[in-house]
């Protein structure tokens, strides 16, 4: 029941964040005296409407978007008489550009809000590799789990015999720049005696020789958790863990949610510019290979996600997963194509510029971009998307992501 609940609570979320969008669409629109005809959440059959001043409000019976109609958003656009001075193409363009990234502007003030709240509420994640307990390299670990036995009187402590401290951030690992967890103990697992990890303290990069001991660990590959069997093989350990939040107070939460939110915006940036490697595991995926925690999900994908950490108890970790949301489709909806909202700021400032560049050479202004030469390649992209999202779609109804019991 709790998991049924956590799907319909996040898709809740997910439906309040997608009108607030448009909400932002109409609010900065009406604030630069544009006329908006209709504000709708959904699409297909109307539910119910209502009229308020020269806006028609309402909701329809798919819940996939909203959408805000400003009169003259495009040349495409009919507009009547007197709609026209009030028409969005009318409007400055540094007007046109703040209502068309008004969306997304939103998306990333929910997205900082949430993030504040788990903030105070349980702490954030350290921003990269931090160091957290520091504790023995124990010889031998449960071949079922691979968890560490529990440390003896004698079991070396490499980690702190080289100076190691909690909060340490880890650059990199015998030369290889560190770019996750994972990736630092597979590298650490490789090695054997003196071994130089580079780490960030006080804003200052010191280089610390660890001598790595050798233990006894189950072997990753064919690791299967819960069986007694699994294989083990001589790797490498330091004894350390990684630092999983940090906790902070009202007023500290505020600078470290700013620096979290940077954080934020740099990762989904590096996630979209990832994103069409990893369609293909998606693929891969649907016909039962194990899916790919980092990879794309759709919303349906998301929910899951959200159910179960409501089932779980992690509340923290569905108002995480609800801030990344909202941080991707913000960032998302600027990318620079149509019909996205970054496709339509792209046209905008290009008309800006064209008509600055003919006005210093004594010509006038050309009307605004015919849409309609610009119609194959946004239906293109709409193919594209909608391919994509299928695909997610499946993946996340026949093979989705879930969070460990």
């Amino acid at each position: 029941m709790s998991f049924t609940f956590g799907v319909v609570l996040f898709a809740l979320g997910i439906g309040i964040s997608i009108a607030l969008h448009e909400a932002g669409h109409m609010w900065t629109a009406k604030a630069f005296g544009m006329k908006v005809r209709r504000y709708y959440i959904g699409f297909g059959p109307k539910i119910f409407s209502f009229r308020r001043g020269e806006t028609e409000y309402g909701m329809k019976w798919i819940p996939a978007g909203g959408f805000c109609d400003i009169a003259g958003m495009t040349a495409l656009d009919p507009v009547a008489p007197d709609e026209e001075p009030r028409a969005f193409y009318k409007k400055k363009t540094w007007q046109r550009v703040i209502v068309l990234s008004a969306g997304s502007i939103v998306h990333f003030i929910i997205g900082t809000l949430l993030l504040y709240l788990v903030a105070v509420g349980s702490g954030l994640p350290p921003i990269g590799i931090v160091v957290g307990d520091i504790s023995c390299a124990a010889p031998a670990a449960d071949p079922a789990t691979g968890q560490p036995n529990p440390c003896g009187p004698g079991d070396p402590s490499p980690a702190k015999a080289a100076g190691l401290r909690t909060g340490d951030q880890i650059i990199s690992v015998a030369g290889t720049p560190a770019t996750d967890w994972d990736q630092v103990v597979t590298t650490i697992r490789a090695h054997a005696g003196p071994t130089p990890i580079v780490v960030e303290r006080d804003d200052k990069q010191l280089t610390l020789q660890v001598d790595v001991a050798t233990v006894s660990r189950p072997l990753l590959q064919g690791f299967v958790p819960g069986n007694k069997q699994n294989h083990l093989g001589n790797v490498g350990a330091i004894g350390v863990s990684q630092l999983s939040y940090i906790e902070y107070g009202p007023l500290t939460a505020v600078p470290a949610t700013i620096k979290f939110t940077g954080y934020m915006f740099d990762r989904t940036w590096l996630g979209l510019k990832m994103f069409p490697e990893k369609v293909p595991n998606v693929l891969r995926a649907i016909g039962g290979a194990p899916r790919d925690i980092n990879g794309p999900i759709s919303v349906v994908g998301a929910s899951v996600i959200g159910g179960d950490a409501v089932e779980h108890g992690a509340w923290a970790f569905f108002t995480f997963l609800l801030a990344t949301l909202n941080f991707f489709v913000g960032v998302f909806n600027l990318v620079p194509l149509l019909p996205l909202d970054g496709g339509h700021v792209a046209v905008n400032l290009y008309e800006r510029v064209r008509d600055t560049v003919r006005r210093r050479m004594g010509k006038v202004a050309m009307p605004p971009v015919d849409y309609t030469r610009l119609l194959p390649l946004t239906y293109v992209v709409i193919l594209v998307f909608g391919a994509i999202s299928l695909l997610t779609i499946t993946a996340d109804i026949v093979n989705p992501i879930r969070l460990p019991q």
